[in-house]
């Protein structure tokens, strides 16, 4: 989904399939805003960013892109696998965007990749959803695991603890899941905390486990979430009461799943 200082735009098509693209802009700032939702919209921002600026004679275009494409592959280990935040970054920078606006990057190598990247504060809103979820002294947070704990939990102030995965690199299946550190005593509360989820496999095993460990009620905060989770075996393992995340690339609805709206 990609807009124009907050008006959507529709691409048309030829009959063969091939984009036809009409922009008429007269502001000399341009917002350029992108939720992801397939790749052929790479093709959009970079056509509409060149025409913006070569014909529309835009002075100032910011890309607000709230979730990075390709952000997982943020490291290689095998020679057949293709770096594809590296030569996705790369695009992004050649078209030279005066800021470009990202939410809780997956890692620090996308945010090292991308030039003129601003990282949106996003953690005063995890705050406040925890503030209202968690009201018991024994209620804490857990992170799925270690990376996601450094990530957040210097900026909530409850208890935490954190998952230790035992994943098979090639295929990402889970092999395992040991907690690490909480004081967990029958009947707590549980907020789930991470950046992304697919098909909420990490999340089931975590919320499973935690249930084998007395956890009452588990809800789950992702920032990104994708449209696959409802494919997957969480939304109706009744473990989880409900899942939070923000509309930078769910685009579906559930009665299992809450939007912390933020705009386009």
């Amino acid at each position: 989904m990609i807009a124009i200082n907050d008006v959507l735009y529709e691409p048309a098509y030829f009959p063969d399939g091939t984009l036809r693209l009409r922009c008429e802009v007269t502001e000399k700032i341009v917002d350029l805003q992108w939720k992801w939702e397939n790749n052929e919209e790479v093709l959009i921002v970079y056509f509409l960013t060149h025409h913006l600026r070569n014909v529309c004679k835009v002075e100032t275009i910011n890309l607000i892109m709230p979730y990075i494409p390709n952000a997982r592959m943020d490291r290689v280990k095998d020679v057949d696998e293709v770096f594809t935040l590296k030569y996705f970054t790369e695009l992004i920078n050649g078209l030279q965007f005066d800021s470009v606006h990202v939410l809780d990057a997956h890692s620090s190598v996308s945010l090292a990749l991308l030039n003129q990247v601003v990282s949106d504060d996003f953690f005063p809103m995890i705050e406040r959803l925890a503030n209202q979820l968690l009201v018991k002294e024994e209620d804490i947070v857990f992170f799925p695991d270690e990376g996601a704990c450094k990530r957040y939990s210097e900026s909530i102030q409850k208890e935490s603890a954190f998952g230790i995965k035992k994943r098979d690199w090639r295929t990402g299946e889970i092999k395992g899941l040991d907690i690490v550190g909480g004081t967990l005593k029958k009947g707590f509360n549980v907020l789930i905390i991470d950046d992304i989820c697919s098909y909420g496999g990490t999340f089931y095993h975590s919320a499973k486990k935690l249930k084998e460990l007395g956890a009452d009620k588990i809800w789950l905060y992702v920032t990104h979430c994708e449209n696959s989770v409802l494919e997957g075996d969480l939304i109706n393992s009744g473990l989880i009461e409900m899942i939070y995340t923000t509309d930078s690339i769910f685009t579906k609805k559930s009665p299992h799943i809450q939007i912390i709206e933020r705009g386009l």
